[in-house]
C-alpha cells in the first residue's frame, strides 16, 4: 500500500511538471508570425496579454479551462503571448506557476516596433490588450478586442474547430 501511494505521488508530480512550462521563449514579431503560419492543420488561439493587465488576468482562467478541454485534440493549439517587458521575464515565470497556466506562453520582446507589428496582426487593433486572434489553417478567422468570457471563447472555437 505504501508503495502504491509513493507511485501515485510521483505520477502526480510528473503530471504537474509536465503541464507547466519551466521556461519562456523570447521571440520577435517575425518569429511569432512564422509560428502562426506553421500551424496549418490547427485552430490556433493566440491571446495577447500582460501580467499587469487586470482584464487579461481575469480572463486567463477561462482560457485555461478551454485549453484543458481541448488539449487532447490534435487540431487545437493555444498560445499566450505575454507583452511584459523582457526585464520582467522572471515575473512572467512566477505568474505561470502561480496561476497554473498550461497553455504555451511566449514573451514577445518587440515593444519598440509595436506600431509596425500590431497592424500586421489586425488593422483594427488599437494596441490595447487583451486581444485574442483565432487562426484556422494559418489564416485569421476571428479577431476579439477585449476581455472574453468562457462562453464567447467556446462559441468561436466550436464554430471553427470543425
Amino acid at each position: 500500500m505504501k508503495n502504491l501511494i509513493v507511485i501515485l505521488f510521483l505520477f502526480l508530480c510528473v503530471s504537474i511538471f509536465k503541464a507547466q512550462q519551466t521556461s519562456v521563449s523570447v521571440v520577435k514579431y517575425e518569429d511569432l508570425e512564422k509560428r502562426i503560419q506553421q500551424q496549418k492543420d490547427k485552430l490556433l488561439v493566440v491571446n495577447f496579454w500582460s501580467t499587469t493587465c487586470a482584464p487579461c488576468v481575469k480572463e486567463l482562467p477561462h482560457f485555461m479551462e478551454i485549453n484543458k478541454k481541448y488539449s487532447d485534440n490534435p487540431k487545437f493549439k493555444m498560445i499566450l503571448v505575454s507583452l511584459d517587458r523582457l526585464v520582467d521575464k522572471e515575473r512572467v515565470m512566477k505568474f505561470i506557476k502561480n496561476k497554473n497556466l498550461t497553455a504555451e506562453v511566449i514573451l514577445l520582446d518587440d515593444i519598440k516596433r509595436m506600431n509596425t507589428w500590431i497592424p500586421r496582426f489586425e488593422k483594427d487593433w488599437d494596441g490595447n490588450i487583451p486581444v485574442t486572434i483565432f487562426y484556422k489553417n494559418g489564416e485569421k478567422v476571428h479577431f476579439n478586442d477585449g476581455e472574453m468570457s468562457k462562453e464567447e471563447l467556446e462559441i468561436i472555437i466550436t464554430k471553427n474547430l470543425n
